[in-house]
């Protein structure tokens, strides 16, 4: 480790987080100096691959650590192929993107993977490879340097846990390779497995069932968590810590801004354990950020945890020791479609008590919809107490949001359906669950109209939350479930494709017929984020809190900033609702119509919504951006 030769930046960033470096490395490989100063040199070697302009975006990024938190910050996940083909697709799509207002652009994955051995891209053969159908390497750092010059940061997924049975690893692990098989979990018989399976829940009990598959050419069991042709790494391994770092390293020096960690809490392994969130996890995130911090400082970690808050909020880990900048906002996103299904608000009120109480330096990433289906992990000793029991909740949210419930508008489909444990999971686009794709089945103007409403009632709640806002792509016009994968032999056993079909283009060139369903959703998206961005009062560092409207089908919340208050009301019931909200001090505008309004009396439609802004340093009539 030839310290002399290093750059003065790299060496100065080094030095001051050299002796934490140290702590966590050997508390997790204890007298492993070579690993070690491999990691180090690695470290350099990635910081001199860095390209000159990434490496000044990262000063500006540290001249202003919040560069990310600004109330313009609005994000958009999308496949590239069902976007717009390839990466190429996409650059020629920016003027879209940008007319959206996009500058958080989370392209989903898209390193090489087997094809119908997946998982959707997370299982990856070659974390330096593009899928060749999807373009090449180059072509992500070509797309990157076209986002930059927009100011739109590029998010991409890191498939930490695992890799495909196919990638170079696994390969050489199959056909007997000792140094190989010790990079994941290896066993020549079933009692360490047995062991482990007592305590680790099963992730796909249905589809995939067991943490273990028999691998017939090496003769062995080998551990797969997730499907049978993902294996999982062992990162009690250095090397596989290290050469895993590295290729995240790489990643970024493609261009990629923000890292995606895909499901970090089962990282470690440990027998007697439920192998999930084990502490072990949270030095490995550390040593990441660090390792972040000296080569691409610019360069953020988003922690995909799909758990209740007690086990989420640990993640942005502490004050003196962050680990994630980033952490989905999941419990809030299942609670809001139990509160369509529901028409209460009860639940909703409760889970967002407890977001609003935490501090406001956590930064959340927001979301009604994405790639993934929907889980039922709500607080059900919470809804114990009105008397709702899990299995039957559940249950009644799927018949719901599947359209099978009379009455109900919603059209979805399960995922990983479970009829005696009642865990079925559910797919379909924010829109066909909001009842627009069965209003215009119906041809039934009145209901469209509602589910409308609906639609833009749940973004508008969206955008009040501090934190970034991220729309599922075609969410903004409105785009409906895709039931052709049913006749794709790759994707019929996998309902998620419902909400991943194609850009529908047509549909988005609708967006400037006036009048139509894809005008209202897009050009109201596009009001209400800007108005968003122009008012301090949506700043992360805002009050928030719940004002009570006596109404359990009316959900408020209040926000406060810098003499700026707004009142956020949002009427999940199914009739017109009047609220009371005197107590609350100021003259109130209406932000989107301009009218003032009288708080002591304020009537909501059904699915309607209100944003009721009062700046105190401005009369009234000021106040609308």
């Amino acid at each position: 480790m030839d310290r002399e030769n290093w750059v003065t930046e790299f060496s100065e960033r080094y030095a001051s987080r050299e002796s934490e470096l140290r702590e966590l490395f050997f508390s997790l490989y204890p007298w492993d100096d070579h690993a070690f100063e491999y990691f180090t040199d690695m470290l350099y070697r990635s910081y001199q691959d860095r390209r000159e302009t990434l490496k000044e975006q990262d000063r500006k990024r540290l001249a202003d650590p919040g560069w990310y938190t600004g109330r313009d910050m609005l994000g958009m996940q999308m496949y590239v192929n069902a976007f717009a083909g390839n990466l190429q697709g996409v650059r020629e799509k920016l003027d879209y993107i940008r007319e959206c207002g996009v500058r958080y652009l989370h392209l989903m994955p898209l390193l090489q993977s087997p094809p119908g051995r997946s998982d959707g891209g997370y299982a990856v053969s070659d974390f330096r490879q593009v899928e060749p159908e999807l373009g090449t390497m180059e072509d992500l750092a070509e797309l990157s340097k076209d986002c930059h010059k927009y100011d739109i940061a590029i998010c991409l997924d890191f498939v930490m846990n695992h890799t495909s049975e196919d990638h170079e690893w696994a390969r050489k692990a199959r056909a007997g390779d000792r140094e190989a098989q010790e990079r994941y979990f290896f066993y020549d018989n079933w009692d360490i497995p047995n062991q482990f399976e007592r305590t680790v829940p099963q992730v796909f009990p249905t589809t995939a069932p067991g943490s273990f598959s028999w691998c017939d050419e090496a003769q062995k069991v080998v551990m797969t968590t997730f499907y049978p042709y993902q294996w999982d790494l062992n990162y009690a391994n250095p090397t596989v810590f290290n050469d895993m770092t590295e290729n995240m390293l790489f990643l970024t020096n493609q261009g990629v801004d923000v890292i995606r960690l895909d499901a970090v809490p089962y990282i470690w392994k440990q027998l007697g354990t439920n192998c999930r969130n084990l502490p072990q996890v949270h030095t490995l995130v550390r040593l990441m950020r660090l390792a972040c911090e000296i080569v691409c400082p610019g360069t953020l970690l988003l922690g995909e945890v799909v758990m209740e808050p007690s086990k989420v909020v640990p993640y942005f880990g502490s004050v003196e020791r962050p680990e994630c900048h980033l952490l989905y906002n999941v419990t809030t996103m299942a609670s809001i479609w139990n509160t369509v299904a529901t028409k209460d608000v009860r639940l909703l009120r409760h889970q967002l008590e407890q977001v609003f109480a935490l501090p406001r330096e956590y930064g959340f990433l927001n979301y009604l919809r994405c790639h993934d289906d929907i889980g039922w992990g709500l607080d059900y000793a919470f809804l114990s107490f009105f008397g709702q029991d899990q299995v039957p909740h559940k249950h009644f949210l799927n018949d719901y949001l599947t359209g099978k419930w009379p009455g109900s508008p919603a059209r979805g489909e399960l995922y990983n359906d479970d009829p005696r444990l009642g865990d079925a999971r559910l797919c379909g686009t924010t829109a066909s669950l909001c009842g627009i794709e069965a209003a215009r089945y119906e041809r039934d103007e009145v209901k469209l109209d509602w589910a409308v409403r609906q639609d833009l009632m749940l973004h508008a709640l969206l955008l009040t939350f501090s934190g970034v806002p991220v729309l599922y792509s075609g969410d903004e016009i409105a785009q409906e479930n895709d039931y052709s994968y049913h006749n794709d032999p790759l994707k019929a056993a996998d309902s998620r494709y419902l909400h991943r079909g194609n850009m529908n283009w047509d549909a988005a060139r609708e967006r400037k017929t006036p009048g139509s369903v894809e005008q209202r959703i897009f050009d109201t998206l596009r009001i209400l984020e800007t108005l968003r961005a122009s008012h301090r009062v949506f700043d992360q560092a805002a009050d928030a809190w719940l004002p009570y409207t006596g109404d359990d089908g009316v959900l408020a919340i209040g926000r406060y900033y810098q003499g700026e208050k707004l009142l956020a009301l949002f009427n999940f019931s199914e009739s017109e609702r009047y609220i009371y909200l005197g107590w609350e001090e100021g003259d109130f505008t209406d932000l989107l119509t301009g009218e003032k309004k009288d708080v002591g009396a304020l009537e909501l439609p059904s699915g309607g919504f209100m944003w009721l802004l009062c700046d105190f340093d401005k009369p009234a009539e000021e106040t609308r951006a």
